[in-house]
């Protein structure tokens, strides 16, 4: 039965990564497509690790780990990709 939870997390996971990635050939805004993607492939990296930890549950510190540093990076991320694309930042004058 875990075997089977196991694999359905992991081909949960791969729909989400596929599901993010298709609505980049659509023509909505960049940041509509990023934070599709972004979402997307948090869902799935997570539903695939959770996968993983169900197949090898003596490993859980290291997976638990990932799970920690994929909602805080690619939350980060996001927000990063977004405002650089939205250019809400200040100017950097380089010029002397």
């Amino acid at each position: 039965m875990i075997n089977i939870l196991s694999y359905a997390c992991i081909v949960l996971g791969l729909v989400f990564w596929y599901w993010g990635t298709w609505p980049l050939l659509g023509r909505r805004s960049v940041l509509y497509k990023l934070h599709g993607l972004s979402v997307a492939d948090t869902l799935g990296s997570m539903a695939i690790v959770v996968g993983l930890l169900l197949r090898i549950p003596h490993e859980w510190p290291l997976l638990v780990l990932a799970l920690i540093s994929l909602m805080i990076w690619n939350t980060v991320l996001g927000y990063v990709l977004a405002h650089c694309v939205t250019g809400d930042g200040e100017e950097v004058n380089h010029g002397g």
